[in-house]
């Protein structure tokens, strides 16, 4: 058995495992690692694990070199505070070639040997002239990276209706699929205001507790269904999913909050 760490490269990229080398690492500790061409940083976002089988990681293993050092602190914050220059220079390149894309991020490879620019668009985009454009400019390789627009809601950041910090910046992973019908088990208004990040899209929470809602939601009415229970017939007006106890709605101004273990049978 081998130990790896799982490690967010640089501030954008994606997450990997990467062998420890025989290192200790700590969650929240910044690493320099092996990357496909040269060295980068990153964070580490899951301690040491032991791993058996390593199909699973996908990707083949590279190592982590170190613990960040007081110098490669330095080469870091160089690197980014060329990031204004490299999105000011990009942005005019787009401009001039009337590309239909927008600039999110760039940011520079940990040993300045690659310029990665984030940027999202409707469709496909043509940009093989830029990457000419920035190539001649910087004199270093260029990767231009097209991201979606939950990708770019955890890049830029923020905070969601809750009051904190969005989920995809501070500890989520994926993006898992989320659909309307998540909101719709947990009773929840089918306003996009209401149910949508700053993404625009419908936000990751309402799959949190999406299982325990269907799973409690199991024999329960719906509402506008007549139902039989002790006290006579009545219409469900509304039902309370995590009390599992249905509002009915006898007539003549009867209304009864019942539990689903009264109800005798559903009409």
């Amino acid at each position: 058995m081998k130990e790896i760490v799982r490690v967010k490269l640089r501030d954008a990229g994606e997450i990997r495992g990467f062998l420890t080398n025989n290192i200790k690492f700590d969650t929240g500790e910044r690493v320099i690692v092996e990357a496909d061409r040269g060295l980068e940083y990153g964070e580490v976002t899951t301690p040491n694990e032991g791993v058996n089988d390593f199909s699973a990681i996908g990707k083949p293993l590279r190592k982590v070199i170190r613990k960040v050092n007081p110098w490669d602190e330095e080469q870091i914050a160089k690197n980014k505070k060329k990031t204004k220059d490299l999105m000011r220079t990009c942005n005019q390149k787009i401009k001039e070639r009337d590309l239909p894309m927008k600039l999110v991020d760039a940011e520079y490879s940990f040993d300045r040997s690659k310029i990665i620019f984030y940027f999202t668009s409707e469709n496909r985009v043509d940009f093989r002239t830029l990457v000419k454009d920035l190539a001649s400019i910087f004199r270093v390789r260029i990767e231009l990276k097209q991201i979606g627009v939950r990708d770019e809601a955890r890049m830029v950041g923020g905070c969601g209706p809750c009051g904190k910090q969005l989920c995809c910046v501070s500890f989520l992973r994926d993006f898992n699929p989320v659909t309307i019908k998540m909101a719709k088990t947990q009773n929840l208004p089918l306003n996009p205001s209401k149910i949508s990040g700053l993404c625009g899209r419908l936000m990751c929470c309402l799959g949190y507790e999406y299982e325990c809602y269907k799973e409690l939601s199991k024999g329960l009415p719906r509402v506008g269904k007549e139902i039989k229970t002790e006290q006579g017939k009545g219409k469900v007006v509304s039902v309370n999913t995590l009390k599992r106890t249905v509002t009915v709605d006898f007539g003549d101004g009867k209304v009864r909050n019942i539990e689903i273990d009264e109800k005798e049978e559903e009409k």
